[in-house]
Order: C-alpha cells, then structure tokens, then sequence
C-alpha cells in the first residue's frame, strides 16, 4: 500500500473528502479507518434506498448505541438531500464523525443544498505525489501517463494505456451523462480534445467556441463543469501588478498529465527530451504537484500566474503570507538567460519577489539573482515554507 500525505485519522471534525474518480479516496478510508457504517452512493440499490428514505440513516445510527462513531458517505454529490440528515445526526450526536465523499462538487453548489454550515472540514485527495509513489516514481512516465493510483502502480505501458483510456469513457459516461450536466455530448467530447491541446495555455473563449461550434458563453460553462467535476483548474492572472497591459484570461489545467495525453490521442508518442511537447509536459507535472503538495500541507497560499500583452511571462506565482515567489518551469539543465526573460522582468518591478527558475539542474546555482533549482529541491522548499 502507498503511504499518502493525507493522515485521516488525525481528524476529529466531520469531513468532506472531495477528488477525481479513481484517486483513491474509498481506498483510503477503507484501509486507514474502520467505519461504523460506509454508505456507497454509487451502487445503485445503495443509491435509491437512501434516495426514497433519507431517514433510514438516522435509524441506521440508532442501532448501533455507541457514543462514538464513524460514518462515511461515498459520492455524496448523488443524494445531497443526506447532508439534511447529516447535520440533524451532527446535532443529536456530537461525538459522531462523518466523511463525506465527493468527485463531483457541481450538486453539492446549488443553491439550497446544505453544506453543514461549516460544520465539517474540506479536504481534497490527488492522484499520487512523487513524495508517495518513492523509489517507484519515474519522472517521464509521471509526466506521460500520469499518476492516478491503478496506472501509476502498473508496470506494462500498454496496461496503462488502456487503463487512461477507459477512465476518459467512463468519465463521459458517469459524471456526465448521468448526471446530465450538458445535453450536447459530441460537442463536450470536441470540447475535451481541444482543451487537452490547450492545456497550459490562455483560454481563448472565443477561438474555442468556433471550433466546437457552440457559444463562447457555452465553452465558460464547459470550463466550469470541469472544475466542479475535479477534472482541472483555472489558474488567473496575478492582479497585483502596477504593469496597465497584464493579460485578463485565465489558463486551464487539467488535474493529471496522463487524462492529457489520452484526450490528445498520443499515449503511443512519449515526449523526447529538448523538444517542446517535453517542456509542456515538464511544466504541467510541476504546476500541479505544487498545488497537490500545498494543499495537503494546508499552506495558505494563493496560486496564479504573470503575463503581459507584450509577451512578458512567468509560469507560476505562489504568495504566501510574508513572501512571493516568482517561478519559471524550464526542462533543461541550465536554461538560457533569454529563456526568463519574464522572471527577471518581475523580480525588478516586484522587489519582495524571490526568482526561482525550478528545472533539470542537478544542483543549485545563482544567476543574475535567480536561484536556479532541482524540481525535487524545489518541492522540499515548498513543504518547509
């Protein structure tokens, strides 16, 4: 079993566990925790018992007279009506725990559903670090096929091929045709496509909207499904800038680099060092395990990037409390001076700015006051901060 950085059991409070399909979150609690009573929501017999008697959990945590106990709903986001019942159980027995799981957040934002007021807290689970993963983390298969637990711990890469293939069928079977979020499926799965082309870059509503043959109003929305669905983030501009020509559109990432590869049909073309679709790859791999690394090590910070309209760029900008820092992603072992160009313009009109070009170097070294890092070096930093 691979350790994860999540720790469950030094929760107390009530839980929501939110994250993709298949990274693992049943798993997790099954194998960590030793609940009373787990309901699974995607069973359907499951799903409609609870669907017509949302009361039978409460008459189900009568029977087990205990002061103290675990509950745990799996995919909370099919019966949000149970969250009434929840927080009646929370009210009558405080010393009850409940987690709530989730791969959807979509439901769970509408208007009227009852988010416990609070009452319980928010964590989210990724596909594996390579923190986690250890000595078995290959830095190209991470950046290729990506990390979700069943393709990450496969060793034969055609098995992992068909594995990311069928978790793209049955992501558009499951969390959107069941749920019946778009009416319009082969204009979503064109969508798809291109986004994954997109990934990484800024969102140009308008461009994408002719190409799918939908309203650009439509591609917004589209964008926002993926995100309520776990299946990638918006990362927006950094705003904090005195500069007037800061671009205004956001990027899109999706949330693991192999659902990339599979949705641009290049599983059988792995990237090749020094090339550009390498670069990409390295870039995604290290935004997104930055994000998955300050998440489960609660750090308050806000993520974003910097880009003007006359082609100034910074990959990523992390603000903590007292500091920000100012990254470029390079895959090269020591990146031209005319390859950040952006960094260095921000660290001179952002003095408490600290520059880091995080890349392929063995070890670090400073030019022109940028530290130029290891990536792992970089991610230790990111979890001592």
């Amino acid at each position: 079993m691979v350790q994860r950085i999540i720790y469950l059991k030094k929760y107390h409070n009530s839980l929501f566990l939110f994250g993709p399909r298949q990274v693992g979150k049943t798993y997790l609690i099954k194998h960590t925790l030793f609940p009373d009573i787990f309901i699974n929501l995607l069973k359907h017999n499951e799903y409609l018992r609870y669907a017509k008697d949302i009361s039978l959990l409460s008459k189900e945590s009568a029977s087990l007279k205990k002061n103290k106990a675990l509950i745990v709903i799996d995919e909370i986001q099919r019966c949000p009506e149970l969250l009434d019942e929840v927080q009646l159980l929370m009210d009558e027995k405080p010393e009850y725990q409940f987690i709530m799981t989730g791969s959807s957040a979509r439901k769970l934002k509408r208007v009227g559903v009852n988010l416990l007021g609070g009452r319980a807290i928010t964590l989210h689970l990724y596909p594996f670090t390579h923190e986690e993963l250890g000595k078995d983390f290959l830095l190209e298969e991470a950046m290729h096929y990506g990390t979700l637990p069943r393709i990450a711990l496969e060793k034969n890469k055609q098995s992992k091929a068909r594995l990311l293939k069928s978790y793209i069928e049955v992501y558009l079977q499951e969390e959107i045709r069941q749920e019946s979020l778009i009416r319009n499926i082969p204009a979503f799965a064109r969508f798809l496509e291109l986004a994954a082309y997109e990934n990484g870059n800024l969102i140009n509503f308008q461009s994408l909207a002719r190409e799918v043959g939908v309203h650009s109003k439509t591609i917004k929305e589209y964008f926002h499904i993926l995100e309520d669905t776990l299946v990638g983030f918006l990362l927006y501009p950094y705003k904090k800038s005195h500069r007037t020509k800061i671009v205004a559109h956001p990027k899109f990432y999706f949330f693991d680099c192999g659902v990339v590869s599979t949705l641009k049909n290049e599983l059988s073309r792995e990237p090749v060092s020094g090339t550009a679709p390498y670069g990409k790859s390295f870039e995604h791999f290290i935004i997104l395990e930055t994000k998955r690394l300050l998440d489960y090590h609660e750090a308050e910070t806000k993520l974003s990037f910097f880009k003007t309209t006359d082609g100034a760029e910074v990959d990523l900008i992390i603000e903590f409390k007292d500091e920000i820092w100012a990254i470029e992603i390079k895959a090269h072992q020591a990146p031209q001076s005319s390859r950040i160009r952006g960094l260095r313009s921000f660290i001179k009109d952002h003095k408490r700015a600290r520059g880091l070009c995080v890349c392929l170097t063995p070890r670090t070294f400073i030019r022109d006051n940028i530290e130029f890092l290891p990536w792992r070096d970089f991610m230790k930093m990111l979890t001592c901060e």
